[in-house]
């Protein structure tokens, strides 16, 4: 019997043990199986998460940026212990003190499920383990997925400390709102830093990893705030916080940016313009996206936040009076549904949530329109208490656009442009002389757009560029992107090779009727003024912008010069050699002709555009810089008295600086005496309209001695602006608005003069030699090279090889091409008189004047 119970207990324990060893045999095949292929995970101990990339301004400000995943990587050591520890305590109370994996969590998880019938599921992962799925594995609900996640958290807890573990994961994990780590999250629900946060705020932060969908602090309000208590009471539980601090937090109303209780992070940064897009469409094609919206760049921008605003001010200015000239009403297309008009949380509510608004204008308001009077409209605005009204003499100035294209008739009141439910845009008008406020108005987005744009000429640093009205309404940037016709604007170009080339600004042009056969036909530019004036020096047919004088310069020193020194200034790339392209006729860019002319204000070096000063990597690390001019004093102990460091340019020459000042004397006779009059700056001004045939595109760019800026106008499908308009009277005004505040802060001074040449008085009307003394309108001191013995007057007649009409008069004294005009009235509101068209023929010859 005692042998029969010892073999019988006996084979109870042989199969037990057995069972525990075949176990042990199946689980260790299963671990063996699953770890041959297994991701490695020492590739985390140089793992770098994407992490925002931002834009700093030059006084260090932050004005925007960029991620896909919005994270701020924050190395341990920089992270409150209050905030470790609320994580610790809502996710791996063991964290210090398992192996990677909790069995004691394990056992407890499974046996809760079990007394709740499978109701009450919860994970048993470790932070180690989360580690592992988020970095290393998919998150699919697995055994496979469950036991590679196992056997790679034991390893990784081999390698790494539990500090720099607990840093992958604080940085890694995803929180909401696009939120990725704990700094982000602070900022995102709080806007604050993590050393500011409470008790409380550090434990929401911590409820969120569990399913941040399911606890958003608006929607969730009342889930979020238990769960929230459970992590307090968790953290007083582990000894991380006292009772005192427990009791106040959980009492706490749970508050956060997305209720209103604190203002969003993104509210403190400026509206997002042309400006930083731009930087982010560069540097994405140099340094690729991945690593622009990941590589937490730190980016210094050459933007002058108060001139970028000016700029903005200014062409917004000239666009918009513009089309009120024009006297249209076309609205934002955009409604609200009349039933919600009824209350106002539901209609501001609406209004809210209508996108591709320019609310990136300063002053401007979404607004909708309520109720129509017979006078007045009623309107709800955007983020203004109330209703305000419009008054009938708003609406004056407009005509609606009715089915089939036709004009209405004038409006007397707002009923006959806008409908309720209509979504607009109104500003205040105010008073000019006491700033008292007058009424509302309505407002709208212009339809022609432009572009504008400011550099330094001997740093190519861009200060401000705002390529059209408004950025929210439109990302298009057409001060880079969009390609149009430079007109008359890109004369000096051909101007530039000529000089170089032996001629000098008193060398006699024939200005008279040209005929040139084409494949498309015969080609018959003209003047803007439909004249013709004979024999001219070379300075008055860029001060006057004759397009015949230019012809027959680029004709006589041959079009593939001329295409190699617009290639050579960056205009084109390339450059096609027609004779209609000396006009202007070739597209190109705002950004490159300003570019181009800074070189000229210069004195003829070469000069990069750019829009950042210094990119630095995560580590701080520089890893582009724009200035690469070298201080060849600068590691002296000591200068002599009174001299300062010496700075070595090193830059390309790309045309003599006698040509560069030569230049630039004649385009001062464009502002001093011709279309670029409206310029009335207290510094030296040198400059050049365009304006393309049909007057298309008007542009005009101008350079003090220091200062490069330029401007386009035109419409994105390009049609006529009308009768009156061009560079003069559209885009000067705006240089004007834009370069009076820079010289008040850059000042300006004469432009520098070159050695190598002398000062000649000549007569600008006849090219005439005068004597030192000479004075009068017609005298004008031209710098000519040293040994340099030019021909005066008629000594030598430039025709390009084209014959010349007989009995032709010279430039007259006294005479300006102001004849067959028009008298029109300026952007500005002042009154000139400018050229009626001209016709240029069967082919787009671009310049016009």
């Amino acid at each position: 019997m005692l042998r029969f119970i010892g073999s019988f207990f006996g084979g109870i324990f042989t199969t037990i043990t057995l069972g525990l060893l075949f176990g042990a045999l199946t689980l260790g095949a299963v671990f063996w199986m699953y770890s041959a292929d297994l991701p490695s995970h020492e590739s985390l101990a140089q793992y770098s998460p994407p992490t925002i990339s931002r834009i700093y301004s030059g006084e260090g400000r932050i004005i925007d940026e960029f991620a896909k995943e919005r994270r701020l990587f924050v190395p341990i050591e920089d992270i409150p212990v209050l905030v470790r520890d609320a994580f610790i305590s809502a996710e791996d109370k063991h964290f210090y003190t398992h192996k990677g994996y909790d069995v004691q969590g394990m056992i407890s998880a499974a046996w809760d499920a079990i007394k709740s019938r499978g109701k009450n599921t919860r994970g048993a992962s470790t932070i180690t383990q989360q580690v592992m799925k988020n970095f290393l594995l998919d998150g699919s609900r697995s055994v496979e997925r469950k036991v590679k996640e196992l056997i790679l958290a034991s390893r990784l807890e081999q390698t790494l400390s539990k500090d720099k573990i607990l840093e992958l994961y604080l940085n890694e994990i995803f929180l909401g709102q696009n939120s990725y780590g704990v700094a982000a999250a602070a900022q995102t629900y709080f806007n604050k830093s993590l050393d500011q946060l409470s008790p409380a705020e550090a434990a929401t932060l911590a409820s969120m990893p569990k399913a941040p969908s399911d606890y958003n602090p608006v929607t969730q309000k009342e889930r979020l705030t238990t769960r929230r208590n459970y992590v307090l009471n968790e953290m007083f539980q582990n000894g991380y916080i006292d009772e005192a601090s427990y009791n106040e937090a959980k009492d706490e109303p749970l508050k956060s940016v997305q209720n209103g209780d604190y203002p969003a992070f993104r509210e403190a940064l400026p509206p997002r313009d042309y400006f930083t897009d731009e930087i982010r469409r560069q540097l994405s094609g140099t340094f690729g996206e991945e690593e622009f919206f990941g590589g937490g760049l730190s980016i210094r921008a050459t933007a002058d936040p108060e001139l970028q605003e000016i700029a903005a001010v200014a062409l917004r200015r000239g666009l918009e009076k513009y089309d009120r000239n024009q006297g249209v009403w076309r609205g934002t297309g955009k409604t609200v549904p009349t039933e919600v008009l009824g209350d106002e949380s539901a209609w501001r509510k609406a209004l809210s949530e209508v996108n591709d608004m320019p609310r990136d204008v300063t002053g401007w308001h979404v607004a909708v329109v309520l109720s129509l009077g017979e006078a007045t409209a009623e309107v709800g605005i955007e983020g203004v208490d109330g209703t305000q009204e419009i008054p009938a003499n708003d609406v004056t100035w407009a005509r609606k656009r009715l089915e089939g294209g036709k004009l209405g008739k004038k409006a007397r009141v707002p009923a006959d442009l806008v409908s309720v439910g209509d979504v607009v845009m109104v500003r205040q008008v105010t008073d000019d002389k006491t700033g008292e406020f007058v009424r509302w108005s309505l407002r709208q987005v212009p339809e022609v757009q432009g572009g504008f744009m400011a550099m330094d000429v001997n740093t190519g640093r861009v200060m401000a560029m705002q390529g059209g009205f408004s950025y929210q309404s439109s990302v298009f940037n057409r001060a880079t992107q969009a390609t149009r016709q430079p007109g008359s604007s890109f004369k000096p170009f051909v101007y530039a090779a000529a000089l170089d080339s032996g001629f000098t600004p008193a060398t006699i042009i024939v200005d008279a009727p040209i005929e040139v056969e084409t494949p498309q036909g015969l080609w018959t530019p003209k003047n803007s003024t439909n004249k013709f004036y004979g024999p001219t020096p070379m300075r008055t047919g860029i001060e006057q912008s004759r397009n015949l004088m230019t012809v027959r310069i680029a004709q006589e020193i041959g079009m593939p010069l001329v295409a190699s020194y617009a290639e050579k200034f960056g205009v084109y790339k390339p450059m096609q050699p027609f004779l209609a392209n000396a006009l202007g006729a070739q597209e190109t860019t705002l950004y490159k002709m300003v570019a181009a002319y800074a070189m000229f204000a210069n004195g003829g070096e070469r000069v990069e555009p750019t829009l950042v000063d210094r990119v630095q990597d995560r580590y701080g690390k520089t890893i582009y810089r724009h200035d690469q001019r070298k201080c060849e004093d600068c590691n002296s102990p000591r200068l002599p008295k009174g001299d300062g460091v010496k700075i070595d340019s090193n830059r390309e020459r790309v045309m003599d600086a006698i040509t560069a000042y030569q230049l630039t004397s004649m385009m001062q006779g464009v502002i001093q005496r011709g279309s670029g009059t409206g310029v009335k700056l207290p510094v030296p001004v040198a400059g050049k309209t365009g304006t393309t045939n049909d007057a298309k595109d008007v542009w005009f760019i101008g350079y003090t001695s220091n200062t490069v800026a330029g401007c386009y106008m035109g419409f994105d499908q390009p049609r006529t602006l009308g009768p009156g308009a061009f560079g003069g009277t559209l885009c000067v005004p705006i240089f004007q608005e834009f370069m009076k505040e820079v010289v008040k802060r850059r000042g300006g001074t004469t432009f520098k003069v070159p050695p190598g040449g002398y000062f000649q008085n000549i007569d600008r009307f006849t090219g005439a030699l005068l004597g030192p003394d000479a004075s009068g309108a017609n005298v004008v001191a031209e710098y000519f090279r040293e040994g340099e013995e030019p021909l005066f007057a008629l000594g030598e007649i430039i025709d390009g090889g084209f014959a010349m009409g007989s009995n032709l008069p010279l430039f007259a004294n006294g005479e300006s091409d102001i004849g067959g005009s028009d008298t029109v009235t300026t952007s500005d509101g002042q009154t000139k008189s400018v050229p009626k068209k001209a016709n240029f023929g069967t082919l787009s010859s671009g310049g016009l004047y």
